[in-house]
């Protein structure tokens, strides 16, 4: 069991020295403290926003803190190294004691804690989450979250990508922890993955020999290529289409009655008023389309009919005249 009191004593009294750092150098503004044991003895690092406040005029900080650590921690030949911070507004606890400064001049809570995060967004952050716990509008006790960005809260990504930081703000209705916590920007989490193209073949020299070849088979295919331009340029002269040729003429029927022309005889030249007139171009029956249905037309032909004979006139009867009433009368007297 030494060995386990050993490790406890000792953090405990780095954790104390911690303390005592943050209450003297709080106006340079702590940012971290390293202890190392070497050969030669302790070095303790100090990081800071102004490192001038801790050094003092000749020196004489750096001293006073030095004989501090040497007797009331019991570090053997303590050596102090003051570093500047890089860029304050990445450093969790250098944001956390001045948002508790700011808590302590009368700022409202909420706008402190938006402008801490946007702040620490602005410099790059990958995430960032503020608490401030305490009495902030009465006298129950409550809680504040204020986040943004991508956080981790366990595992080994927030050992290694997580910057935490603590202050306390003293006020009137009581005392108000503030805690701070920061993802580094150049953090690499598990799910990010890279993937590389492969490497690329190098590509082998040609050898003599092949080289050759290669250069007579392209002066072979562009030989080829001359030759076929050549013919299609023969078979089809430029600036003039191919023509046609002629069809032969036909030899026009003889009508009934007429004598044929001997061979060779001249043929009488046409009268001047004339013309002559060209073949009419009999029209060819479209072929029905496939799947309609084929039409016939029926042809009918009407035969000469005899002339009929002409009909005897018929004699008119003429119409017979009213006989007078007096000869009607005569009759039936008789």
């Amino acid at each position: 069991m030494a060995s386990e009191r050993k490790f406890v004593t000792e953090n405990i009294r780095r954790h104390l020295l911690k303390e005592y750092m943050m209450s003297k150098v709080g106006r340079a503004g702590f940012g971290g403290l390293d202890v190392q044991r070497t050969p030669m003895g302790t070095r303790v690092t100090l990081i800071t926003e102004r490192p001038g406040l801790v050094i003092g005029r000749r020196g004489e900080a750096i001293k006073s803190l030095t004989r501090a650590i040497e007797e009331d921690f019991n570090f053997n030949n303590p050596q102090i190294e003051v570093q500047e911070v890089e860029n304050p507004n990445l450093n969790a606890q250098i944001m956390a004691e001045k948002l508790a400064n700011a808590l302590e001049r009368g700022w409202h809570f909420r706008r402190a804690g938006h402008s801490t995060v946007r702040r620490i967004m602005e410099s790059g952050a990958r995430g960032c989450q503020v608490i401030i716990s305490g009495k902030l509008t009465g006298q129950r006790h409550r809680t504040e979250k204020f986040k943004d960005g991508h956080i981790k809260y366990c595992g080994q990504a927030k050992l290694d990508w997580m910057m935490q930081g603590f202050a306390v703000a003293k006020l009137k209705p009581g005392v108000m922890g503030i805690t701070v916590q920061i993802m580094h920007p150049n953090a690499k989490l598990p799910d990010e993955i890279e993937i590389f193209p492969p490497p690329a073949e190098p590509t082998p020299a040609p050898q003599p020999g092949q080289a050759d070849a290669a250069a007579k088979e392209k002066v072979e295919e562009q030989k080829a290529a001359e030759a076929v331009e050549a013919l299609k340029k023969a078979a089809t002269p430029a600036g003039a289409a191919a023509e046609a040729p002629a069809k032969p003429k036909r030899p026009r029927k003889k009508k009934e009655g007429e004598a044929a022309p001997a061979e060779g005889a001249p043929q009488a030249p046409a009268a001047p008023g004339e013309e002559k007139k060209a073949p009419r171009k009999r029209k060819k029956k479209e072929a029905p389309a496939e799947g309609a249905p084929a039409t016939t037309e029926a042809i009918t032909v009407q035969e000469p009919q005899p002339l009929a004979e002409a009909p005897e006139k018929k004699e008119e009867k003429k119409p017979e005249e009213p006989k007078p009433a007096e000869a009607v009368e005569e009759k039936k007297e008789a």
